[in-house]
């Protein structure tokens, strides 16, 4: 959550600097800042709302500055205004933050400034403290003082330091939250990911926990927590700088929707070997290995954590090892059961998601196997797991993930299929006709895409619904829960799922006469229970969106409307089922005319708790 960008070099900072928050909007929107060293004084400017707004306001101003930083918030501590938009700034203005993350202990730091010091604030954030800090220990060294403002501050953060008694470098800190640092010829960047670089520079430093990164033009040197510097190998950026663009599409979601037998066949065929055995690049677990865990924990949260919810099924089918899938930010306070015999399985995109890196580092202490999964190569989940599974879904941009869904599914059912076969609880048989449909799927998802067209006409008679209920059974009762998902995060109508065999048990109260309620009915060994789950639901005055795989036409004569997905082994439709779904959520959300790569109150990285 919230984008950073810091340049120091020879070109416009100001223009640098917007254009690189351009492309981090998607961590978050609510307002944006910059700051530039210009004649020996710090210059901000701050605006409410998005990023254009703040090149409006700055457009005709020339910061004709060679260094600055900048700032685009997801609002945590204080409601969205050009005040609480960072950075912000020290009281004798010399000293200017931006910070991405949580001081979880600023009440009582603000309250010691202010009582003790007499320090006066200009906002509601917590991240204001970090400048009065560095201003109250500044002598003459800003790394001093960002160190010494450090040791006093708990919490998440990545933050960038400007001071105009030093103009010719940026101080930047991580913890918790992410920072690289991009490498340039005379000039440097600081940015909170990738996409908001790649116009500028391919070689990066990947920036560890607790370490402190001061910037020249012509030079980075990188100190860890104890004041020594340490080298850091450079990452090449192998990302088509148009693989972060719209490329024609209305919206970066539909774009992505689209990629998606893209995806789905890179994942998949990466991991094959000329006989079409599946060779897991990143994991180096023998059959001894495997045969030693008694237990696998899933851990992720959101849409990861709904691909965790189909891992789950898929593991305890082919592995045939008990599966316990928890949202991390719940894992963290228990205590489960693990040890040395715990196959611990991190699932996150952007692999910097807080709580799921907090609850991986949990897992490790207690003697866990770690085995990420995640489209961030270089990320902090990947760093810090003993193995690791790259998606390749490519840069998603929208907020509501949908390519990383289904590639995080992909990999699912190629960790499955390996430990179940190498195990030798799958007869080879069985393996070699599940990798043989799965070879199927990217083509029969490119044929599903063409059905767009009935799913936006369908959502013209939806769209002004406010309630939606989703159910379904087995593997389709977790693939509702992300179409739930989908549809409440970009149409912001209340959506509900639920497991259709407990619709009796209390929900069933909820549909009434015109109640909107989508069946995904895809099993076909449970597809009478589902049947007579939708002719309940009928009973009630609901209309009925079914989904089912061509050839179940009984279906129709139950519900209002259906689509449909290409035949598939039961096991495998939550590669397909979850497609239409996403479709119908970005068409009835089109409609409402929301925000759809935006949507409000949400943030593509999740870095806080």
């Amino acid at each position: 959550m919230c984008g950073i960008v810091g340049y120091i070099g020879y070109g416009n900072a100001g223009d640098i600097i917007i254009e690189g928050l351009k492309k981090l909007e998607y961590r978050g929107y609510d307002s944006s800042g910059i700051a530039v060293i210009k004649d020996g004084k710090i210059e901000v400017r701050k605006q409410k709302g998005r990023i254009s707004n703040l090149e409006t306001a700055v457009e005709n101003e020339h910061f004709n500055s060679t260094v600055g930083i900048g700032h685009t918030r997801w609002a945590t501590h204080g409601a969205p205004s050009d005040a609480n938009a960072h950075p912000h700034i020290s009281m004798d203005k010399t000293i200017a933050i931006v910070h991405n993350g949580i001081i979880e202990n600023y009440t009582e730091l603000r309250e010691w400034l202010t009582k003790d010091l007499g320090v006066i604030f200009t906002s509601e954030t917590d991240s204001e403290v970090i400048a009065h800090l560095i201003s109250l220990y500044y002598d003459g060294s800003l790394e001093d003082a960002v160190y010494k403002a450090v040791e006093k501050m708990r919490g998440a953060y990545g933050i960038g330091v400007l001071c105009s008694k030093e103009p010719d470098k940026i101080v930047a800190v991580r913890k918790d939250s992410p920072l690289i640092i991009g490498l340039g010829d005379g000039c440097n960047f600081i940015a909170s990911d990738i996409p908001a670089l790649l116009k500028h520079v391919r070689s990066i430093y990947l920036i560890e926990n607790n370490e402190t990164v001061v910037l020249t033009r012509n030079e980075v040197k990188i100190y860890n927590a104890d004041r020594k510097e340490v080298k850091r190998d450079v990452f090449h950026v192998t990302w088509d700088e148009d693989a972060a663009e719209k490329d024609g599409f209305d919206h970066f979601m539909l774009k992505e929707i689209h990629e998606q037998p893209k995806g789905l066949f890179e994942t998949l065929n990466r991991r094959l070997d000329k006989n079409g055995n599946i060779l897991l690049d990143g994991i180096s677990m023998t059959k001894q290995d495997l045969e030693k865990f008694d237990r696998v924990y899933i851990v992720a949260c959101g849409t990861a954590y709904h691909a965790g919810m189909v891992g789950k099924f898929i593991i305890e089918r082919f592995a045939k090892i008990p599966v316990e899938v928890d949202v991390a930010s719940e894992f963290r306070y228990r205590d489960p059961f693990i040890d040395d015999k715990t196959l611990f399985i991190a699932i996150s995109q952007s692999g910097e998601t807080l709580d799921t890196l907090a609850a991986l580092r949990e897992a490790k202490k207690k003697g866990a196997r770690i085995l990420s999964v995640v489209n961030v190569v270089g990320s902090s989940v990947a760093r810090e797991s003993d193995d690791v599974f790259y998606t390749w879904a490519g840069p998603e941009i929208a907020v509501a993930s949908t390519k990383a869904y289904t590639t995080q599914l992909m990999c699912m059912y190629l960790i499955a299929l390996y430990v179940g076969y190498t195990k030798g609880v799958l007869a080879p048989d069985l393996y070699n006709e599940y990798i043989r449909e799965l070879k199927f799927i990217p083509d029969k998802l490119k044929t599903l895409l063409k059905t767009e067209g009935d799913i936006l006409e369908a959502a013209k008679g939806l769209y002004k619904k406010e309630q939606v209920f989703f159910i379904g059974r087995g593997p389709d009762a977790s693939v509702s829960l992300e179409g739930s998902l989908k549809l409440k995060e970009i149409s912001y109508i209340n959506s509900f799922a639920i497991a259709a065999g407990e619709l009796k048990h209390g929900t069933i109260a909820l549909i009434e006469q015109g109640s909107l309620v989508i069946a995904l009915a895809t099993q076909d060994r449970l597809f009478e229970k589902m049947l007579s789950n939708i002719q309940e639901v009928k009973a009630r005055g609901a209309y009925v969106i079914g989904l089912a795989k061509e050839g179940n036409k009984e279906i129709e004569k139950q519900a209002d409307k259906v689509f449909y997905i290409p035949d598939c082994p039961d096991d495998l439709t939550p590669l397909l089922s979850v497609v239409p779904l996403q479709l119908l959520a970005y068409e009835i959300a089109k409609l409402r005319g929301c925000d759809i790569d935006k949507p409000k109150n949400l943030a593509k990285s999740v870095t806080v708790e």
